[in-house]
């Protein structure tokens, strides 16, 4: 099943490398990977879209939260989510 993640970082050195590293370890490959700066210069928003089961999914948002540079963590769902 396909999903669309959006992830609220620092926008410091490293940190897409950090939640890159996060999915390549656990087996997951990024279909679709945006990042851009947000009003705030101090933190970008990434959104991605990956494929994977539910559970492992939710599994990997868990981790995902649990990085340093990462402020917030949300799932699109539905029509949110873009194709």
């Amino acid at each position: 099943m396909k999903h669309t993640l959006s992830i609220l970082l620092q926008n410091e050195a490293g940190a897409l490398v950090r939640v890159a590293g996060l999915f390549s370890a656990r087996g997951f490959n990024i279909d679709s990977l945006t990042v851009a700066a947000t009003q705030d210069p101090a933190v970008s928003r990434l959104t991605l879209v990956m494929q994977g089961a539910d559970s492992a999914v939710d599994q990997l948002i868990k981790q995902t939260r649990k990085l340093v540079d990462v402020i917030e963590v949300s799932q699109a769902a539905g029509a949110e989510a873009l194709p």
